[in-house]
């Protein structure tokens, strides 16, 4: 009896397989990640992703290489603004409303925060991503 125990201690220690997604080519930074990227391997990776309807349509932060599991650190909404383009930065405060135009200097998708110079000023200002595209600056 003491035995079966002690056997069944030694099973219940053992890592559990699961499926986890992985890349089934090398998708580079800044790519969309679709259907045909992925695969479903069984291991026991800890923080990997398992569904692969949680990264599909989402963008690549970084260069997820073949075979490796993904991270859900690893991938995030694609970006609608990138580096240099012009965009419109709008300060709402009450009844006043000022629209010009900026120039961004990172690059994002809708709710984060980059950095735009103002083309009238060639000031340097912070401001968030709006899901149409426009930059609002407080």
């Amino acid at each position: 009896m003491r035995r079966l125990f002690q056997i069944l201690l030694v099973i219940s220690a053992l890592p559990a397989w699961a499926d986890i997604v992985v890349p089934a080519r090398t998708i580079r930074a800044k790519e969309v990640i679709s259907t045909e990227d992925l695969a479903v391997n069984s291991a026991d990776v800890e923080g990997a992703v398992s569904d692969p309807n949680d990264v599909i349509g989402l963008e690549a932060r970084v260069a997820l290489y073949a075979g490796r599991p993904i991270r859900l650190t690893d991938v995030g909404p694609p970006a609608i603004v990138d580096r240099n383009d012009l965009v419109t930065l709008i300060f709402d405060h009450g009844a006043l409303s000022i629209k010009t135009e900026g120039r961004a200097l990172g690059r994002g998708s809708a709710g984060e925060v980059i950095r735009v110079m103002n083309l009238s000023s060639r000031t340097t200002v912070s401001g968030r991503i709006r899901p149409d595209g426009s930059i609002e600056v407080n």
